[in-house]
């Protein structure tokens, strides 16, 4: 059903709607100085761009109907949500487009907005932003979706979820550059809010322009085979890591990874807490000359001494040789606990000049939390520095979260999988490196299901206890 009026009861709760939007209304004026200098230095999606729609005022009288050309859409009455314009919060303009949930657990339902002039193979940038009040999982919860519409009005391709972009005070923008499919003729705005029993929701600041076709962002990634054995020091270890990194520096690799406790593996008759050292420390010295001197970001695992804590930590080192970032592995196995041996606390990303990327370390690979945390957060290649483990749940990390994957190991093959887990490299020999040259702007969608990296994290229900991990 698609009903252009509000029904009987979304009048009736106009007023308790306004009260609640009061209670923001002061954060919404204090950033709208902020929003305005943005919006006057041009729109996020470039001045290059083809605005075809733009709403960021709607009436807000009581009972004047939906604005032009809008439609409040829901599957069934019986779950349809309040809908309502606002005069507060606002992005500027006068009112915003509400919806609420109406203690309807079941409520879903969305603002609907047919946008004609879409040109099938053109790239096109979608913008909203949001408030919510009472909302649990807004990930899950309040969504904005894209829909292609052929010249029948016909679903063509798939929609396209839009994912998070930037949060200011009370309102979070989603925003996202998408690829019209061959045939689409319009696009449907969709603004939900569903199965969430006391929320509600303000849209504002809504935007869909035609914009180039988004540069290239090439990078050429590198994983190493190299296993050192025989040394009484750790220094000898890791010098062979540093000669063979070498290498992928000739390769022009622009970041390359390495292996598991570089300074552990190969050196008889040691356990972490006896070659642990700190960060900044004579391993990360010696890879920031190699870093530095082939302008390439490195990768690596050390045993990392923090007081009287020992860490298996991966770092990154950037171009210059500077460290731009360590993780601690989480998940430690009885192995290494048992050696004494402490756990990391939490999944960190680290922005590099081609893209974001996160680290895991073995044993994370067992667990879909690591990189399930590391590409919600945007990581789009996730290096992982590994003893040896299980391939097939390599590249199944790979497929539930759309992330390349580089891996470096011991008793497991140094490979590189594309976001649907296919094999782009291995080095075979030892002492080896494999490369690839990857387009992190290349989409990966699912014939029939279209861009699974959105729609995963927009349908995933994190909001769902398991009692007996608690």
């Amino acid at each position: 059903m698609q009903p252009e009026t509000f029904s009987t009861r979304s009048k009736r709760n106009i007023f308790v709607h306004y009260l609640s939007a009061l209670l923001i209304g002061g954060v919404s004026l204090c950033i709208l100085a902020l929003l305005l200098l943005t919006a006057a230095a041009g729109r996020a999606f470039g001045l290059e761009a083809k605005v075809i729609f733009e709403a960021s005022s709607f009436d807000t009288e009581p009972g004047a109907g939906t604005p032009a050309g809008w439609a409040c859409w829901s599957q069934r009455e019986e779950i349809r949500p309040d809908f309502f314009i606002a005069g507060f919060p606002s992005l500027g303009g006068s009112g915003s487009l509400g919806i609420s949930s109406a203690s309807n657990s079941a409520a879903n339902g969305c603002w609907r907005k047919l946008v004609p002039g879409i040109q099938g193979g053109g790239y096109y940038r979608f913008e909203a932003s949001y408030c919510a009040r009472g909302v649990p999982n807004p990930a899950y919860q309040v969504i904005a979706r894209l829909d292609w519409r052929g010249p029948e009005d016909q679903r063509v391709g798939q929609p396209e979820y839009v994912p998070d972009s930037d949060l200011r005070g009370e309102w979070r923008k989603l925003a996202g550059t998408f690829l019209a499919p061959e045939g689409a003729v319009s696009a449907r705005i969709e603004l939900y809010l569903r199965f969430c029993e006391q929320g509600t929701v303000w849209w504002d600041g809504i935007s869909l322009g035609q914009v180039p076709k988004p540069p290239r962002r090439m990078v050429r990634v590198g994983t190493v085979n190299c296993r050192p054995a025989g040394h009484t020091r750790s220094e000898e270890s890791v010098e062979e890591f540093a000669l063979v990194a070498e290498e992928a520096g000739k390769k022009g690799c622009d970041i390359v990874c390495l292996g598991e406790g570089i300074n552990l593996i190969g050196v008889r008759g040691v356990i972490y807490p006896d070659i642990a050292e700190p960060i900044p420390g004579p391993t990360t010295e010696r890879l920031s000359q190699v870093a530095g001197k082939w302008n390439m970001y490195i990768v690596a695992c050390l045993g990392e001494r923090d007081g009287p804590a020992v860490y298996c930590t991966s770092v990154l080192i950037d171009r210059q040789g500077q460290i731009a970032g360590k993780y601690r592995k989480v998940h430690i196995p009885r192995e290494e606990t048992e050696t004494g041996v402490s756990p990391g606390d939490s999944y960190p990303v680290f922005d590099t000049d081609f893209g974001r990327l996160g680290m895991m370390i073995c044993f994370d690979l067992q667990y879909t939390a690591p990189a399930r945390a590391l590409a919600v957060q945007g990581a789009e290649i996730i290096f992982a520095p590994i003893w040896g483990g299980n391939p097939v749940l390599a590249r199944a990390r790979c497929i539930e979260n759309q992330v390349y994957l580089v891996i470096c190991g011991y008793d497991m093959a140094s490979t590189i999988h594309d976001p649907w887990g296919s094999l782009l490299a291995e080095a075979r020999e030892r002492p080896g490196v494999a490369t690839v040259d990857i387009d992190l702007s290349e989409p990966h969608p699912d014939q029939w299901l279209g861009n699974m990296r959105q729609r995963f994290f927009r349908e995933i229900r994190p909001d769902i206890r398991v009692p007996g991990l608690e």
